[in-house]
């Protein structure tokens, strides 16, 4: 479907629950949260269903009060396949309605879908969609949008930021939006611990393929060691992509024994959701997920005779 067509979808129903994906990121938390409150400004009931809420998040949450209604509309933001809906999955496969995402490669299956591909972040799309539907863009819709789309770019940073990309950042600068304190929390802002964490993290790096992929390895047992939790885990994937000739960084996380969640991140000679796909990840062209499973060897053994078959 066109945008219009997903703008009359939104504007025709109610009873919505908005569905973001497992380990949910800046993008997918300014969508569901901005789309919540863009349907309640215009009467409907709106809720959004998320599996943890990190703390730098929270202010995301400001003016949404719970509300008590049957859902009869089951919308998805920024979510690439089903299966990344994590805990929610078994509750939602087969069940949404519309889904709104810019990933290139989109598998959930819903009678309903808005992909934009070209968007560097779903909060962009949800920009323009809001502008469709005539709502108000109010100071708090637009730090939802714009904390979307500056984590997926990096503060602006990363390949995917376009000239639209900036267009729209700027109109929402122009509804004063809390920008240099978003941005702050965002990028330059560490716990304690999240610098012990870090500090062991430095001392896991290996080198691959004549030192063109890094990978990086936070296990359970160092978490548990250090106490860290999943707010001090997000970030990490920028480490190894920070590397003087590095095209392939990864990052394993073991969220359960014998499994990682594995982040990559590329320059622009290498596809990270190619890469990923291998596994049945996906994402982004410098930026994409999979699943490993194994114990810590197993898994980087997996992962280095793929980037053996790209580099």
């Amino acid at each position: 479907m066109n945008i219009d067509e997903a703008a009359r979808f939104l504007l025709s129903h109610d009873d919505f629950e908005i569905l973001t994906h497992a380990y949910p990121d800046g993008d997918a938390l300014g969508s569901g949260f901005g789309l919540c409150l863009a349907l309640r400004q215009l009467g409907k009931n709106a809720r959004v269903i998320y599996t943890n809420l990190p703390k730098d998040f929270e202010f995301l949450t400001e003016g949404v009060t719970e509300q008590s209604f049957e859902a009869g509309t089951i919308v998805s933001v920024d979510v690439a396949d089903e299966k990344l809906l994590g805990s929610n999955r078994e509750k939602y496969q087969g069940r949404i309605d519309l889904c709104v995402d810019h990933h290139r490669i989109n598998k959930v299956e819903a009678p309903l879908k808005y992909v934009d591909p070209g968007a560097a972040a779903n909060c962009e799309i949800l920009f323009e969609l809001f502008g469709r539907m005539n709502v108000k863009l109010t100071k708090q819709i637009a730090n939802c949008l714009y904390t979307g789309i500056s984590t997926d770019t990096g503060c602006f940073k990363y390949g995917n930021t376009t000239s639209k990309t900036l267009r729209v950042a700027a109109d929402l600068l122009d509804l004063g939006i809390d920008a240099p304190w978003i941005n702050k929390v965002m990028f330059d802002t560490k716990t304690k611990l999240k610098l012990k964490l870090e500090q062991e993290i430095y001392g896991t790096i290996e080198y691959y393929s004549n030192d063109r992929c890094a990978i990086i390895a936070a296990t359970l047992d160092m978490q548990k060691r250090l106490g860290v939790g999943d707010d001090e885990l997000e970030g990490l994937a920028s480490i190894p992509r920070q590397i003087e000739g590095v095209l392939i960084g990864i990052t394993m996380r073991e969220k359960e024994s014998g499994v990682f969640k594995v982040s990559v991140r590329t320059d622009r000679r290498v596809n990270a959701a190619d890469f990923c796909a291998r596994f049945g990840g996906g994402g982004h062209a410098e930026a994409a997920g999979c699943t490993v499973k194994g114990t810590l060897d197993e898994a980087k053994a997996q992962l280095k005779r793929a980037v053996d078959g790209v580099l």
